[in-house]
């Protein structure tokens, strides 16, 4: 027996780096994340998943918040995604309510986010990820070019002289699009701001089905004006497209808050450690590079080209029931 102990000990000691690549593979899970975050967060976030997590399998699909929702709604444990990094706030309460997302208990201390972020109903349930704000980016180019003036206002959207030359996620599929869509609902009221979108409908390229569609659409000088996510014109500015310009409106910026959660029925070990890594290091990382507004209470970030100071809109009564409302009276 002692042989047969040293001799396995010897061709260890011989192949040990292959056996233990060999054992390290055969322990890791295969982990299918989805996220409506911008492309630069995703691809931040994948190779540090595969920094921290060289053992599992894991893969992100991009996809637009509202297909991320309907699929684990409709879905549930079936659905193939296990973590969900990035869904706009308004889906969570139905999500929670129809039994979708895994009940973490206290497994995180959810005092550390800001509290509009966090309440009675999703402190279990959710970790915050993201606030994104949105207002009037424009191409100064095409303005010029255009002899367009440079939009200062939301009001100023319905002039017909940017017909054509505007571009906005629609409310049906993006986050983007459905936040721009409620705080013009409280600022105008309900009749007033579907007035509003009647003549602005009308200067619009078209209704993209993403929420970063418009500033893409800036960049390729297809438009001259676009309702976009600041963060992202803020990024787009950096690399070097100084044509573009992040104007925030009179009215104020309007945002969006994004979180991620487990879904149930596929709480695996690998899919809570992405959770904990999410909570501990991953999200303070990405908004320090990307998303600068206020998450964390004790926390401030700086982005270059990312104004300071924003002012906001009215966002309140973003709740799943008042959306689905909204949504059956948009026509467009």
């Amino acid at each position: 027996m002692k042989r047969v102990i040293a001799l396995l000990l010897v061709f260890v000691a011989l192949c040990g780096a292959a056996v233990l690549k060999s054992v390290l593979a055969n322990s890791g899970e295969s982990v299918i994340v989805y996220t409506s975050m911008e492309d630069y967060a995703v691809e931040l976030l994948q190779q540090r998943l595969a920094e921290k997590f060289p053992q599992h399998d894991i893969r992100i699909a991009t996809k637009s918040t509202g297909d991320i929702a309907t699929k684990v709604l409709e879905e549930g444990e079936h659905c193939e995604a296990d973590v969900v990094f990035g869904l706009e706030y308004a889906y969570i309460e139905k999500l929670i309510a129809n039994d979708r997302i895994y009940n973490m208990g206290d497994r995180y201390d959810m005092s550390v986010f800001a509290d509009d972020l966090v309440s009675d109903l999703n402190r279990n349930y959710i970790v915050p990820c993201a606030r994104q704000g949105i207002t009037v980016i424009v191409n100064n180019k095409v303005l010029t070019d255009k002899g367009l003036p440079k939009p200062t206002s939301y009001a100023q959207l319905t002039d017909p002289c940017y017909k054509g030359l505007l571009s906005m996620p629609s409310p049906k599929s993006s986050g983007t699009g459905y936040a721009f869509y409620l705080a013009m609902v409280n600022l105008l009221g309900e009749e007033q701001a579907l007035h509003y979108f009647d003549e602005f409908a009308g200067n619009v390229l078209q209704f993209t089905s993403s929420g970063s569609a418009p500033v893409n659409n800036l960049k390729k000088q297809e438009v001259a004006v676009g309702i976009g996510m600041i963060s992202q014109a803020a990024e787009e500015i950096t690399a070097g497209h100084s044509e573009l310009e992040i104007v925030v409106a009179q009215e104020g910026a309007c945002f969006g808050s994004y979180a991620s959660f487990v879904v149930n029925g596929k709480q695996s070990d690998a899919a809570l450690d992405i959770m904990d890594y999410l909570y501990n290091e991953f999200t303070d990382e990405c908004c320090g590079k990307y998303y600068p507004e206020l998450i964390f209470k004790d926390r401030e970030y700086s982005v270059e080209n990312f104004p300071k100071n924003l002012a906001y809109c009215d966002m309140s009564n973003n709740t799943m029931a008042r959306k689905e409302d909204l949504l059956a009276k948009w026509g467009y």
